[in-house]
């Protein structure tokens, strides 16, 4: 048998093969190995903002009423496992040796070989059937209509989130487009949840898609919110008729997530699931989802959010006013040469002292001094540290006593973030 390192070099180094619209790889590859998929249950998520989060509360829930419940995210914080969950527990490596063994000479004997995300896709859906999941909470890749998680039918609710510009090159130049395209998850006859937008010209192409479809539409409704207290260590909120709930997600956009997860528990509730208050409350409590504004660690205080477009950043914004008000903070960033990081830099420039600038690890990375010489050319004082763990301990030694070290700007770096930081610690 493989292991988990052949598993991971064979998943990792499949290629793209470029942007032509169409299920039909994954379609051909789960058929060649049994389809998997016909025989689960999904709460399908997509959207711009919120994916994830709503995703984790939705799955957290479902696991305490009793379901066994699988999780599929993207991407991966620290490790590849991350993604595929079931009750929580990551997939083993075993698990994952043995069915990228199994798909490989499936997906290796097709004409047009899948991509890295539709074999992935591909072995998330066989272990949530050898695993026996009563329902799967599957977040959309990229997209909805053309997203390799679209070949699944048997939704019990499609769930769309904050919708923004992203991803304009392959989803579309305009909101109408990328909105038009992420309601693609929409099934004939099944109900969709819908997260207030923004735009309500978004709201009009969910409506239209829904009559088309003669799907059921359950709006959000943000006003049955009422929050209670807020602060570093969660927030409390009543929910119409559910009281003093309370989730350690931090930032007010969470609040709207997680309501848009009662709404949609609320909907499966109507649908004949067995969803008791106390599973909501304790799901809610115990729910996790790193890199969202997460407190890595108090002494400093080391706060971490992988937010990278403009919703992101001005849900960061938002908290850093509320939970850290007058504090000196010391940003350690790295970003995507093809991102806008002008206009990512912009939300953060009233809040900063100074800049730490690493390269993250990825091919598309904005090389550290690339950024340091921007920020400097701005008026900023700022220094390029050649490794991302160099910029963990020049961040906390800049932040001092009393002093905050906020990383952001890129997923891609949280894991070697925790890793440096763990090590710090390891030390102190």
């Amino acid at each position: 048998m493989m292991t988990i390192e052949e598993a991971l070099q064979y998943i990792h180094n499949v290629s793209w093969v470029g942007t032509i619209p169409g299920l039909e790889r994954e379609i051909e590859l789960l058929d060649r190995i049994g389809n998997p998929q016909d025989h689960l249950k999904f709460v399908h998520i997509a959207g711009t903002n919120g994916k994830g989060s709503t995703a984790a509360m939705l799955a957290s829930v479902l696991a305490k009423a009793g379901y066994r419940t699988g999780l599929y995210t993207s991407p991966y914080i620290i490790r590849f496992n991350e993604r595929i969950q079931v009750n929580g527990e990551q997939i083993p490596d075993e698990a994952v040796c043995a069915l990228t063994e199994m798909i490989r000479p499936h997906a290796e004997a097709m004409a047009d070989h899948p991509s890295e995300f539709e074999i992935d896709t591909a072995i998330a859906m066989e272990y949530y059937r050898r695993e026996k999941c009563d329902i799967v909470v599957l977040e959309v890749g990229m997209g909805g209509e053309w997203d390799a998680t679209n070949v699944v039918r048997n939704t019990e609710a499609a769930v769309l989130v904050n919708i923004g510009l992203d991803h304009t090159q392959v989803l579309g130049a305009t909101l109408w487009e990328i909105a038009r395209t992420k309601s693609g998850i929409v099934k004939p006859g099944r109900p969709v949840v819908l997260y207030q937008q923004a735009q309500r010209s978004v709201e009009m192409v969910v409506e239209e898609v829904c009559r088309e479809l003669c799907a059921p539409l359950c709006r959000v409704d943000f006003s049955a919110l009422k929050p209670l207290s807020d602060g570093l260590d969660g927030q409390r909120f009543d929910w119409k008729d559910l009281k003093d709930l309370r989730i350690p997600l931090l930032g007010a956009h969470q609040l709207r997530n997680a309501c848009t997860a009662l709404t949609t528990l609320a909907v499966l509730r109507g649908r004949g699931w067995n969803i008791p208050d106390e599973a909501i409350r304790e799901g809610l409590a115990t729910v996790t989802w790193p890199g969202r504004f997460q407190r890595l660690c108090d002494d400093p205080l080391f706060i971490v959010d992988g937010g990278h477009n403009p919703q992101c950043l001005e849900a960061l914004q938002d908290a850093l006013r509320r939970y850290l008000p007058g504090r000196r903070i010391v940003f350690l960033n790295g970003c995507m040469a093809d991102k806008d990081y002008g206009d990512m830099f912009n939300y953060l420039l009233p809040f900063s002292d100074e800049f730490v600038t690493v390269t993250p690890r990825n091919p598309r990375a904005l090389p550290a001094a690339d950024l340091a010489a921007w920020l400097t050319g701005r008026g900023e004082r700022a220094v390029a540290c050649d490794t991302v763990a160099a910029g963990v301990r020049k961040a906390i030694e800049l932040a001092g006593d009393d002093g905050v070290v906020c990383a952001c700007g890129s997923l891609y770096m949280i894991g070697d973030i925790v890793a440096a930081l763990d090590e710090w610690k390891a030390e102190r």
